[in-house]
């Protein structure tokens, strides 16, 4: 049965501890969404590139990472990821032992996640510019830099956002996920108070509440941008 009583605020409720979960959430969210374009920037254009190396480093890491369990690429992370950067730092000549924090392994592993669903969008929204353009800018005498910051960047980012809407929305769901790193998001604060109040279904239906609340608001806030980023140019049915 649901317990109002349990989410109320102060010393006696678990509303400021779920307050503080759902900003850890959209922190998390926000930092692997960045991660992920920053990424996925450059896995887009490995895969337009003519370069069949690039072609097929991106292909592989795409494939691999879309293709097992996203649950699994956490782990990967979680137990393998100070073992890495200690080898690295092994190579400047540090010895001492490093480990990753929760935060850090989280925006990682999900950036890593969310930036193999960011690149094929990027990919798509570059495709469907009509190369004209680019030619036109070339007889016009533009540079290569003039030609992708005032032709193409715009415009890719306008064909680009109903897509990151939706890598948005697959991003702030997959946090659920890093739960099992020990930070304290949404799910991971459902779990902690469902174990102290033995009442799991109060604090499931406030998750539930919380993501479709979030993602709700996160899809309007799409919404918007792609309309401001479609003004001016005539709508096809």
């Amino acid at each position: 049965m649901f317990k109002f009583e349990k989410l109320i605020f102060g010393d006696l409720g678990w509303g400021d501890e779920f307050l503080i979960a759902t900003l850890m959430t959209i922190i998390v969210s926000i930092c692997s969404m960045g991660l992920g374009i920053f990424i996925a920037i450059f896995a887009a254009w490995a895969k337009l590139t003519l370069s069949k190396f690039l072609n097929f480093i991106s292909n592989f890491y795409t494939t691999v990472v879309r293709g097992v369990p996203e649950l699994l690429v956490i782990y990967l992370i979680f137990f393998g990821g100070s073992a890495v950067v200690m080898k690295l730092a092994k190579v400047f000549g540090y010895n001492g032992y490093i480990e990753l924090n929760a935060f850090t392994i989280s925006v990682v592993a999900i950036g890593i996640i969310s930036a193999t669903y960011s690149t094929e969008v990027l990919r798509a929204a570059f495709l469907s510019i009509d190369r004209g353009q680019v030619e036109a800018a070339k007889t016009l005498g533009l540079s290569k830099f003039q030609i992708f910051y005032k032709i193409l960047v715009s415009q890719v980012l306008r064909h680009a956002i109903p897509g990151l809407g939706n890598v948005w929305q697959v991003t702030l769901k997959d946090t659920s996920l890093i739960s099992v790193t020990g930070l304290v998001e949404i799910m991971r604060q459902t779990r902690i108070s469902s174990n102290v109040e033995h009442s799991p279904l109060t604090f499931l239906i406030t998750a539930a509440f919380l993501y479709l609340f979030l993602t709700t608001f996160s899809g309007k806030f799409f919404n918007y941008l792609e309309r401001q980023a479609n003004k001016g140019f005539a709508q096809t049915s």
